[in-house]
């Protein structure tokens, strides 16, 4: 089985066979590489849908760039659970494009990734600058911009330092947030409705607008709180055996 990084061939074979709607285990199959690997390739380059073999194979470049450019010192922490470093560090840019693809700002996304492959879930400031290598004012700007979200939260711990946290209950609190966002949005499109007239083009426009988002809300946050019900519910113990 070949080692070291795909070539520019390697990705071109993987984006005709995505184009054929190949799995990613037979397009590893014919390239005599771990389904892992043609995996990762794909979710850090836009995903199946978006993959371009020359954007890939430039965006990789860049990434090699940067870990050459990272100061002596700055390598990737030991791992615990016998993980790979590397490979972590590699899944970490994947889950930092992801975010980013998303639509959530370069610097936010790098934080959210790092938090989130924590097996505590949370970090300190100094830690985040530290396992980044940014300034104290980048994470400051970031963490402000994710608390707002609804993505972290703050604690201080018991040496008194403000430690930064993602748990099972942040998406639902994200979800909940973005749907009083939906609320205010409803909210201004209904109110245009009455300034512009109703029956007029415009009005009918953000009407259409309000019912559109109205129904859209309701349903995800409806989503929202049965999934925090059912997977955040632990099971029942077992009542004690009389016997």
């Amino acid at each position: 089985m070949p080692g070291g990084r795909l070539t520019q061939q390697e990705r071109q074979q993987i984006a005709l066979g995505l184009a054929d709607d190949l799995a990613y285990a037979e397009i590893a199959r014919r390239l005599d590489r771990p389904t892992s690997t043609i995996s990762r390739e794909v979710m850090r380059n836009g995903g199946p849908n978006a993959y371009r073999a020359e954007l890939a194979h430039r965006a990789t470049e860049r990434r090699a760039h940067r870990r050459q450019a990272v100061p002596r010192g700055a390598e990737a922490p030991p791992q615990a659970h016998g993980r790979d470093p590397e490979a972590v560090r590699e899944y970490e840019e994947a889950f930092t494009d992801v975010l980013v693809q998303a639509g959530t700002p370069k610097m936010m996304a790098r934080v959210m990734a790092c938090l989130y492959i924590t097996d505590t879930g949370s970090l300190t400031a100094a830690e985040l600058v530290q396992r980044l290598q940014v300034s104290p004012a980048s994470i400051s700007k970031a963490i402000t911009f994710l608390e707002g979200q609804g993505l972290v939260r703050r604690e201080r711990d018991e040496r008194r330092r403000e430690r930064y946290f993602v748990d099972d209950d942040v998406w639902y609190q994200a979800t909940i947030a973005s749907a009083r966002v939906n609320a205010q949005i409803i909210a201004t499109a209904r109110q245009g409705v009455s300034i512009l007239g109703p029956d007029t083009p415009a009005a009918n426009r953000l009407e259409n607008i309000a019912r559109f988002m109205d129904f859209v809300s309701e349903g995800i946050t409806r989503a929202a709180e049965q999934a925090r019900a059912v997977l955040h519910t632990k099971p029942a113990t077992p009542p004690d055996d009389p016997a």
